[in-house]
């Protein structure tokens, strides 16, 4: 049986010339996986021979990331804010950037504490949902997404974050048959052309679920069909934040605009992107 510290050299080594850029990363957190260690643990006890029950385990995970199956789908989880999140094939994988929009809105409400109503369009893993809530300790929020898949993801993670109570999850088709008035609303929708999801990185176009990517021709298909929801359930004196692609954000913000739900403002990712369109309706 290899040693931890052979192992993780073969490992990094393996996911190198599959073409992964954090090779030896990937292959501590597998090992940490297998071994139940800390990841820091694993090269730190190198010479630690393994248990062949791991040594399996370790290489079928590794093949597994090797064929660029995402870390997410192969560890079941993904942190995401300040939660562990619950993580399939049948959701987007939460990714950093998206915390722009959670950071966007907390930035925008005068008053964490307020039993506020959220809405959440296309809420896959439940990630933003749940963030929100798990900083504003008096708001309600509802989910909506068009997969049953998802939405079972999205109940467990609310489960497990302690949040259930507070989170509900729906079926649905963005807004039809979505009554009254939300104060915070917020969507991260498909926003890939549809001819340039192919050309992704392998984790994303052969792995993520495509209904979640494509945005259709231009990317923009989703925000038009979304954004007069937005306008029509946003309370006066909300805020509606919504995640976009590299470039879009003048288009989104252009639509919202014209759908009249108040002034809006750009956020931009820690990459300097602009990744988030936030809009803020009249207080009456």
């Amino acid at each position: 049986m290899p040693t931890l510290g052979e192992a993780l050299r073969e490992g990094g080594r393996r996911l190198g010339l599959a073409g992964i850029d954090t090779a030896t990363f990937d292959a501590r957190l597998l090992l940490a996986e297998v071994t139940g260690l800390a990841a820091p643990m694993v090269s730190l006890r190198g010479d630690t021979v393994m248990e062949p029950e791991a040594a399996a385990r370790f290489e079928a995970l590794l093949a597994r990331r090797e064929g660029r199956e995402p870390m997410s789908h192969i560890l079941g989880r993904r942190g995401f804010w300040t939660l562990d999140l619950a993580v399939t094939a049948a959701t987007l994988d939460p990714r950093p950037d998206t915390e722009t929009l959670v950071e966007a809105v907390l930035a925008a409400l005068p008053d964490r504490k307020a039993p506020l109503r959220l809405l959440d369009f296309g809420t896959g893993s439940g990630c933003i949902l749940l963030a929100l809530l798990s900083e504003l300790p008096a708001a309600t929020g509802l989910g909506i997404d068009a997969s049953p898949a998802a939405l079972a993801v999205a109940v467990a993670n609310a489960k497990a974050c302690g949040l259930a109570e507070r989170a509900q999850f729906r079926l649905g088709d963005w807004g039809q048959g979505i009554g009254g008035r939300f104060d915070v609303i917020v969507s991260n929708p498909p926003y890939i052309p549809e001819a340039e999801i192919d050309g992704l990185a392998p984790e994303v176009a052969r792995f993520e679920p495509r209904s979640a990517l494509s945005g259709g021709a231009d990317g923009l298909e989703c925000y038009r069909r979304l954004i007069p929801d937005i306008a029509r359930l946003l309370s006066p004196g909300g805020v509606a934040a919504l995640e976009v692609g590299q470039g879009q954000a003048g288009a989104v913000t252009a639509l919202l605009t014209d759908a009249g739900p108040g002034r809006e403002m750009v956020r931009c990712d820690l990459g300097g992107i602009e990744r988030c369109v936030v809009a803020f309706a009249p207080d009456s």
